[in-house]
């Protein structure tokens, strides 16, 4: 389970899962659940997305392909999306050649740092997954870090981006208006972007788990306008207000969550192969 923080005045305290006695599941106000892949495995994702899917997304790119994840908690799921993409077996180490037929440089950021420094210590592929300590949120701090990555790779935006349950504590926490503004973050830097929604029952859900602890209210569960089935409205708004296209639903996974493919319609992206604009 995740911890709770305590923040005064209505205001969270600097996340971390350190050092804090394990709670009920799913109690934290920013999700950053130490032992989250216990309850939510891997393989309930994985198991729906297609082998071979880089290939098909981009069949004509020479170059390394780079991917973004956002709330990547301890990188199970990271992990695992990676192998999978490029065609790995769990007990094969970073291959001269991946299966797949790609080369993935994955970058994995999350707002707690303990969870980072877990993931970075259990990775086993640390020439290919980098995993770091961001609030996405923070404006002011984002900017800067992706695009010192991405100029890495002379490149300005990311081949394909994951938001695997995490669009329910960005709208929590930083009500419609955050959502709104997160979404058109991740669609301006993705040209690809898989991306999991929580149901309206499972915001119910965290809030009820925090009253019931005692602790104050969302600031902005109360408020939301944004409501009711939230794939549906994620998707409204990311091809309504951000100009991409739902490409696919890989279906719901055990857990009753859809896992939901887009594409940019845009050129807001740079650096892409020609075949794939």
């Amino acid at each position: 389970s995740r911890p709770v923080f305590a923040w005064p005045e209505g205001k969270m305290a600097a996340p971390t899962s350190e050092g804090v006695p394990a709670l009920e599941p799913g109690a934290a106000p920013y999700g950053n659940f130490p032992n989250y892949s216990r309850f939510h495995p891997p393989e309930g994702r994985i198991s729906l997305l297609p082998g071979g899917l880089l290939r098909r997304l981009f069949p004509a790119a020479a170059r390394p392909l780079l991917g973004l994840d956002v709330g990547c908690n301890s990188g199970e799921l990271s992990v695992a999306l990676y192998r999978h993409l490029l065609g790995l077996q769990e007990s094969k180490g970073s291959p001269d050649q991946p299966a797949a037929g790609k080369d993935l440089h994955l970058l994995c950021c999350d707002i707690d740092p303990v969870l980072i420094e877990r993931a970075q210590q259990s990775s086993p592929f640390p020439a290919s997954i980098s995993f770091a300590n961001l609030d996405i949120m923070d404006s002011s701090s984002r900017g800067p870090f992706l695009t010192s990555y991405l100029s890495r790779f002379g490149r300005s935006a990311f081949d394909i981006g994951f938001c695997m349950s995490v669009t329910m504590w960005i709208h929590l926490n930083h009500g419609d208006s955050g959502l709104m503004e997160f979404l058109a973050f991740l669609s301006s830097l993705c040209t690809y972007l898989l991306i999991e929604p929580q149901p309206w029952k499972c915001y119910r859900a965290a809030a009820r788990r925090l009253r019931k602890l005692g602790r104050n209210d969302f600031d902005h569960f109360r408020s939301l306008a944004i409501n009711g089935d939230m794939a549906e409205r994620i998707t409204e708004i990311l091809t309504k207000d951000c100009a991409m296209e739902l490409v696919c639903c890989f279906g719901s996974t055990s857990w009753d969550r859809s896992l939901l493919l887009f594409k940019s319609n845009g050129s807001n992206q740079e650096g892409r192969e020609p075949s794939e604009q």
